[in-house]
């Protein structure tokens, strides 16, 4: 069998000369056999099923065997895999892994035709698909289904991400198993169209629908607004991930769905019983949320790699990635609370600390962090992970300052479920936060931090800015850990729910957490019948017992297939592989046949099992030596790397403020404010002090010009009026009122804070 495959540039590589890509492109058009993907998108109020169609066709003179390794959302329940070939279609059946991979090779030996799908054994949202003993003029069309959960955003939004883009993974010498062998190719040479149509359903009203991606206007199906569809415009290209973030009317509230069972499956089974999904939003009280914590110790993790020179995105070449994170750092250092301790680690090939721990946050340290943060480049080589954390989790705890470690990677790591382990084993002396920059940012590796670790994942992609989902997290971060928490259930008699996710560790102020239970015993099916059900959230909160109740009906929803079963399901299947992964070498047996017998009874995917489907219906061999063609994903590094732009207005303003909350009256803060020193020193009032004058006309600055970014200073203008209001200041009035005057601006005192 002959290898092809296309050369990936090293990171520190970005502008490829034309004559590579002129050779890249003759390479791609003359062997890539798969011609293009459709996807079709179904919504149902916070769950996504995705099916997407792959068609190939061999246009050589020999058969062929097509590999194509593709991202897929790293918590995505892959549920449906088959193909077309002619008039015959296979439906693939879920196996042990290595059993699957014995019957296709054994296919292809024989001349048959067969296809396989596999999880990468090194992180679940990497998949490889192989289509083999395609002959010379046939064509296949392949079926990919999957299911998968949308994720909350800071601004309310549900986000979806179809992945295109797959950058190289690093994996450290030493890790486990193979490495994933990615094919890429600039985003301009993607060999393959794309068609995307979305449609939404939701109890509540559809308010939008946006994206990075140009998008046909969306069309409403009913008066109500509760149905849409929507696609992407004509001639894209499958060169960029697809976002779409999609908005309803007051959705965010605690919700149960009951789902019935497989009525092929044994009562008992995860299949066979009734699936519950619910989604809780807790409410806080807001004497708890008025004060915000003054303590902790903030850890920030960045990402230094050769990749981090990339833009952010396509549509945004000027800003590379180690900019944005640069300019969230100095946003970050402004907003913390004086007394809490810090400390800066940033990773490539190597590791580095800005301290050699973490030390009090005062104006000396602050500004002696910003000097090493704007020097900050990516220079640091290769994406190695696993030591600068196991650097960190080595330090001692800083006593009543609760650890919160905050990480910024472009994930393109090799050795995802080694990283993941090494946070859940630490998940008692902190809580993680983690941000993925840049298209190819490995889903896995950004959500199971944040869910191992009890904190918030975010992505930066498309047009994002970094600074208000970093802030978001931040303001979550200053909120208390709850404790304790505990579900219980109040359920009629002969029934019972077993709770499948793992325990809830972490929650947030109006933030969902999802629970998946199997609900056995006998429940009334018919409407007179239908039982209800209540669950209870307790948890402590900032030394106060709180709790949040949820009613619900038992009665199973209509029309929601097997979609609930199938989440459930591989929630499970990812609880018992991290099991089997934490207790590896142990005499621990059972929980890998467990997650076989699971994932082929419910038909999803695992790390330990494989879609596989063989034609034998026209008994034919393929003749022939077989040739294997790579298909390639879009890669980011072939972006040409463009001047960086100059910080914007609000960062140059923020970056005057002091460690106390205040600002100095001097030349930089004029022009920060767009003024001569002589304009904004001539109307201070003569009873009230240099720095009182600057802060506030800081504040109605940012007041009266940046109310559209005030998620990213809002935090740094609580410090600055703290410290206001600790001066006793005189005249602060006639300090609004002059300095509006001098700013042209027309912001109330009461609005100030002030």
């Amino acid at each position: 069998m002959f290898r092809y495959s296309f050369i990936v540039l090293p990171t520190e590589y970005t502008e490829v000369p034309t004559l590579y890509l002129c050779a890249v492109f003759l390479f791609v058009s003359r062997s890539v056999p798969l011609k293009s993907i459709e996807v079709e998108l179904e919504v149902r109020d916070h769950v996504a099923t995705v099916v997407s169609t792959l068609l190939y066709e061999n246009k050589e003179d020999k058969p062929i065997e097509a590999v194509f390794v593709l991202p897929l959302p790293g918590d995505a329940a892959v549920c449906h895999f088959s193909a077309v070939i002619g008039q015959t279609q296979i439906v693939a059946e879920v196996k042990d892994k290595q059993q699957a991979r014995e019957e296709y090779d054994d296919a292809l030996s024989s001349g048959q035709q067969a296809f396989l799908l596999e999880e990468s054994d090194q992180s679940p949202d990497i998949f490889s698909l192989s289509v083999g003993s395609l002959p010379p003029g046939e064509s296949a069309s392949i079926r990919l289904e999957y299911v998968t959960e949308l994720a909350v955003q800071a601004d309310d939004g549900l986000r979806f991400c179809l992945p295109a883009v797959l950058n190289p993974r690093y994996q450290p010498q030493g890790s486990e198993g193979p490495s994933v062998q990615v094919t890429s190719v600039p985003a301009s040479l993607v060999p393959y169209s794309l068609s995307f149509s979305a449609r939404v359903s939701s109890p509540h009203p559809i308010s939008k629908v946006e994206s990075s991606s140009s998008l046909d206007p969306l069309q409403y199906l009913n008066a109500e607004k509760t149905q849409a569809t929507v696609r992407l415009a004509a001639g894209h290209k499958f060169d960029r991930d697809v976002e779409l973030l999609i908005y309803y009317t007051d959705a965010h509230q605690p919700t149960a769905v009951v789902e019935a069972g497989q009525a092929s499956a044994k009562p008992g089974t995860v299949m066979g019983d009734l699936m519950m999904m619910l989604s809780l939003y807790p409410e806080f009280p807001q004497s708890v949320m008025s004060s915000v914590a003054s303590c902790g110790e903030f850890v920030f993790l960045m990402d230094r790699s050769g990749s981090m020179r990339c833009p952010t995105s396509s549509s945004k070449r000027e800003e590379t990635r180690i900019s944005s994170a640069r300019d969230t750092l100095l946003l970050l250092l402004k907003s913390l609370p004086m007394g809490c301790y810090f400390n800066i680690y940033s990773f490539g090939s190597s590791y580095e600390h800005m301290f050699p721990k973490s030390v009090e946050y005062s104006e000396k340290t602050m500004e002696e962090a910003l000097k090493k943060v704007e020097e900050m480049t990516a220079n640091l080589g290769e994406t190695e992970i696993l030591k600068p954390l196991e650097h960190i989790y080595s330090q001692p705890c800083i006593p009543n300052q609760p650890r919160q470690l905050f990480v910024f990677t472009d994930g393109e790591v090799g050795n995802t479920k080694e990283v993941i382990n090494l946070v859940k084993k630490n998940s008692g002396s902190h809580r993680c936060f983690s941000f993925g920059i840049g298209e190819g940012a490995s889903t896995a590796l950004i959500n199971d931090l944040a869910k191992e670790g009890g904190g918030h994942a975010q992505f930066i992609s498309g047009g994002d800015r970094m600074q208000p989902k970093v802030m978001q997290s931040l303001r979550f971060a200053l909120q208390p850990a709850v404790q304790d928490v505990s579900v219980t259930w109040d359920l009629p008699k002969g029934v019972s729910a077993t709770v499948l996710s793992p325990p809830i560790t972490a929650l947030f102020q109006g933030q969902r957490s999802l629970v998946y239970a199997q609900v056995s015993g006998q429940v009334g099916t018919a409407p007179s019948e239908a039982a209800e059900g209540c669950v209870t959230v307790k948890y402590s909160l900032a030394g106060h017992l709180s709790q949040n109740q949820l009613r619900f009906t038992l009665k199973p929803a209509e029309d929601t297939g097997l979609t609930v079963h199938r989440l459930g399901a591989r929630t499970l299947i990812r609880s018992l592989e991290m099991e089997e992964r934490e207790h590896r070498g142990q005499q621990v047996g059972g929980v890998k046949e467990k997650v076989v017998e699971l994932s082929v009874q419910s038909g999803v995917s695992s790390s330990f099992t494989a879609f596989i489907a063989v034609n034998k219906s026209d008994g034919k061999e393929i003749q022939g030596p077989l040739v294997r063609r790579n298909v390639p994903a879009p890669s980011e590094y072939y972006f040409k790397i463009t001047p960086e732009a100059p910080r914007d207005a609000l960062l140059q303003l923020v970056s005057l403020q002091k460690a106390s909350g205040c600002w100095l009256l001097d030349a930089a803060l004029a022009a920060a404010l767009g003024k001569t020193s002589e304009e904004v020193e001539k109307p201070k009032p003569a009873s009230v002090n240099q720095q009182v004058w600057a802060t506030i006309l800081a504040l109605i600055w940012l007041h009266g010009f940046k109310t559209d970014a005030k998620e990213e200073w809002e935090l740094l203008a609580m410090k600055a009026v703290s410290w206001i209001h600790a001066q006793n200041a005189p005249c602060v009035t006639e300090c609004v009122e002059a300095g509006n005057e001098v700013l042209g601006c027309s912001v109330e005192k009461d609005s100030l804070g002030l």
